[in-house]
C-alpha cells in the first residue's frame, strides 16, 4: 500500500500540520482522528487495515491530519477562548491549507472529498462539511460527539458559534450555502453499546433535517461500543457505498 507524509507550519493555527496519505487512486477521503489523535492514529488503530481492500483496489485514497483542535479540547489546553479560537482557525486550516494539498496530490483542483471521523473526529467531519460544502460531497460521522459545549462544560463564544454546526445551522437562512448543503449527504452512525450517546446523532440529524439537508441516522446494535472495533466495522461499509 502506497503511503506518503507531508508537513508544514501553519500560521493560522501556529503549529505544525501533518498530513498522511494511503493509496494511489480513487475517491479522496479525509479521516479526522479522535480527540487527541494525530495523523497516523487511524493506521495504529488498524482502521487503514480495515479499509485495505478499498485502498488497494483503487476505489478510495485516504488522508488524515492531526486533530489539533480536538487535542486542545481533550487536554483543556489554555483558556476556553483559546480553544474556541483554535477550533475556528483549524477548520479554516482544513479548508485553506489541507484541502488544497489534497487536491494538488489528486491532480484535481475540483475534487470533492468525503469527510469521516469518529467521536470528536465525527464532529470535525460534520463541521467542515457543513461549513464548506463546496469542498466536501459527504460526511460520515461515527459515534459523534457533536455538542462540545455540553461535553466540556463551557459556554461557547463567537468562534465556537461559527465552528459548531449545532450552533450555526439552526440560524442559517435561505442562502447559497444552504442550497449547497441540500446537495450534500450526512451519515450519522452510532452503536448502542458501552460509552455511546445516541442522542448526539439524533440531535444533529434533527437540525440537518429541519433545514432540508439530506442525512441518515444508522443505529447499530448493543454489541457495538464507542470504540475502534466498531468504527473498523462501520467505515468500510459506508465508504464502499460512497466510492465509485
Amino acid at each position: 500500500m502506497t503511503r506518503t507524509a507531508s508537513s508544514w507550519y501553519s500560521g493560522r493555527v501556529e503549529q505544525q500540520v501533518n498530513l498522511v496519505r494511503w493509496g494511489h487512486w480513487g475517491q479522496p477521503v479525509l479521516i479526522f482522528p479522535t480527540a487527541g489523535g494525530d495523523a497516523e492514529e487511524i493506521e495504529r488503530m488498524h482502521l487503514i487495515g480495515a479499509l485495505g481492500p478499498l485502498i488497494d483496489g483503487g476505489r478510495i485514497k485516504v488522508y488524515s491530519c492531526d486533530n489539533l483542535a480536538g487535542r486542545a479540547f481533550a487536554a483543556r489546553t489554555g483558556s476556553v477562548e483559546y480553544r474556541c479560537a483554535l477550533l475556528n482557525r483549524f477548520e479554516a486550516c482544513v479548508a485553506e491549507e489541507i484541502m488544497p494539498a489534497i487536491r494538488t496530490d489528486c491532480r484535481d483542483h475540483g475534487a470533492e472529498v468525503v469527510a469521516a471521523g469518529a467521536s470528536l473526529g465525527a464532529f470535525m467531519a460534520v463541521a467542515v462539511t457543513a461549513r464548506y460544502p463546496w469542498l466536501f460531497r459527504a460526511a460520515v460521522g461515527m459515534s459523534g460527539s457533536y455538542d462540545i459545549e455540553g461535553l466540556m462544560g463551557f459556554a461557547g463564544n463567537e468562534d465556537y458559534y461559527f465552528a459548531a454546526p449545532l450552533s450555526f445551522l439552526p440560524n442559517l437562512g435561505d442562502s447559497g450555502l444552504l442550497d449547497q448543503l441540500r446537495r450534500r449527504y450526512f451519515i450519522l452512525a452510532y452503536g448502542q453499546g458501552r460509552w455511546e450517546n445516541p442522542d448526539e446523532s439524533w440531535r444533529m440529524a434533527g437540525i440537518l433535517g429541519a433545514k432540508g439537508i439530506p442525512n441518515r441516522v444508522d443505529p447499530w446494535g448493543p454489541e457495538y461500543d464507542h470504540d475502534w472495533p466498531t468504527w473498523r466495522h462501520m467505515l468500510p461499509i459506508y465508504l464502499d457505498d460512497l466510492a465509485p
